[in-house]
């Protein structure tokens, strides 16, 4: 059985708006705190098995501002994830390879989203490195302006333009069990690894989110 907590979010109003705007491919927005991240649709892999002591270091850290974030049970690569770069050629998660990434799903309608892009771009700017990466997977049907328009207006500067406009990459990971609503966040270690995923909004530039990425990163 799974014990179900408050988050420790910024704002409740992002709740509020979340409940309405963050729905995607009529999944209900739901946003709690878990024991843990189940198996989904792909197994653990044993290149992951050293990510369980990064795991077990970084669950203390997932607290206040990020306490919405869920531990993997079992970490396991997410070979199914696929999305466009900024070039808009197609790319895995192995194009991130030896970097700890923090992937997140966003679209332009999903309120909660857009109140979360600065911070996430201030996370880029402060912590973004050889060894660390936002990647914001913008799911907006139809082409690209919509969304670089939006980035430009609140004058988003660090973080790089990865889209998906078929939605599939939010589908495949409602499959693996980590896809409720949007903003969906995935964590992500240097071997490609899942170690913990969170459903809803946080604040990405609180002192809690430093943190918890330091841990992840093994800084």
């Amino acid at each position: 059985m799974t014990t179900r907590k408050p988050l420790g979010l910024p704002s409740l109003k992002w709740i509020a708006m979340a409940a309405v705007a963050g729905v995607v491919a009529g999944a209900a927005a739901v946003y709690v705190k878990e024991t843990g991240i189940g198996n989904g649709g792909e197994t653990a892999s044993a290149e992951c098995k050293l990510a369980k002591d990064r795991i077990a270091g970084i669950t203390p850290l997932m607290r206040g501002q990020v306490a919405a974030m869920v531990a993997a049970n079992e970490p396991r690569r997410l070979t199914a994830i696929s999305f466009n770069g900024p070039d808009g050629k197609p790319l895995t998660l192995d194009h991130f390879a030896g970097k700890t990434v923090l992937l997140n799903l966003w679209a332009t309608w999903c309120v909660p989203c857009r109140e979360e892009m600065p911070a996430l771009n201030a996370l880029e700017k402060e912590m973004g490195s050889d060894r660390f990466q936002v990647v914001p997977v913008n799911i907006d049907t139809g082409d690209d302006e919509k969304p670089k328009t939006f980035l430009t207006e609140i004058g988003v500067d660090a973080l790089q333009l990865y889209r998906d406009n078929t939605i599939s990459v939010f589908n495949s990971l409602k499959k693996e069990g980590l896809a409720f609503g949007l903003p969906v966040t995935l964590l992500i270690d240097d071997k490609g690894c899942l170690i913990s995923a969170m459903n809803g909004p946080a604040a990405w530039n609180s002192e809690d989110a430093r943190a918890l990425i330091k841990g992840a990163i093994g800084s």
